[in-house]
């Protein structure tokens, strides 16, 4: 067996975050699979000179309006499906990357999503709790034939009270909905692990996003809205999840699983 290493990161703008030099850590972290979100490019924009390493494939997905969503995933595993997900996407904003491979005895569907926010229109909220039970209506067949699911992303909600610095001061705030997080509820009740739960239990002040006002990262005043989830049958095959909260670039940090395969 072998453990394999994945990392995603919502970069909030990949040209941005390239000229900062700051994917470059990744060069020397063994990544096996880079999912980022929020590239804003279409993508034959995203930059062939973004690693040294060479990775065999990009896979991207962009918003049918430019500069905004937008996901990419870089790999060296060898895939046999790909696809960009329309049935959820319904929008074509570019939200999501379905990559299907094996490993060791697993067949495996991996999801890069960047879930929608539902911050800023009531219709906005209701397209992201629609997209969300597109998703896991989708996951679920695919579980039904036979396959191990692997999902990454942001999810754009905070699970839990210990998820983020102010839960009080933002339970009406979309991200922290009890709709939201019924939600979560849900998906976790269909068999699918919080990988970082799993790993760290219920330790608070574990965040993955900072408001860019008011000093919030260097306070630590966040949420933890990025995850990495797997579907109970790799439950054992984790060996770690962690947050790579020292790395900067974007209003997220990176997020990383562990897996032995």
């Amino acid at each position: 067996m072998k453990t394999y290493k994945f990392i995603s990161w919502n970069v909030n703008g990949i040209r941005a975050v390239d000229k900062k030099e700051a994917l470059k850590w990744i060069d020397e972290a063994n990544v096996d699979l880079l999912g980022v979100q929020e590239t804003k490019s279409q993508v034959d924009q995203i930059p062939t000179t973004i690693f040294e390493k060479e990775y065999k494939t990009l896979f991207g997905s962009q918003s049918a309006i430019k500069g905004r969503s937008g996901t990419a995933l870089f790999t060296d595993i060898e895939t046999t499906f790909t696809c960009t997900c329309p049935s959820v996407d319904v929008l074509d904003e570019g939200r999501i990357n379905e990559v299907h491979f094996t490993l060791g005895d697993k067949d495996i569907a991996f999801f890069n999503v960047y879930f929608p926010n539902g911050q800023s229109k009531e219709e906005r909220l209701v397209y992201k709790m629609e997209f969300y039970d597109r998703f896991l209506n989708h996951c679920e067949e695919l579980k039904k034939q036979g396959k191990s699911i692997i999902v990454c992303g942001d999810v754009n909600t905070a699970h839990t009270a210990i998820d983020l610095a102010r839960p009080k001061a933002n339970e009406k705030t979309s991200g922290f909905l009890p709709m939201e997080r019924e939600w979560m509820d849900k998906l976790l009740a269909a068999g699918y692990i919080d990988t970082l739960r799993h790993v760290i239990g219920d330790e608070p002040e574990h965040y993955s996003w900072w408001s860019y006002r008011a000093n919030a990262r260097a306070n630590n005043v966040g949420w933890r809205i990025d995850y990495f989830y797997v579907s109970d049958d790799l439950k054992d095959n984790i060996k770690d999840a962690y947050i790579l909260n020292d790395v900067m670039g974007s209003d997220h940090c990176p997020i990383a699983l562990e897996i032995e395969l």
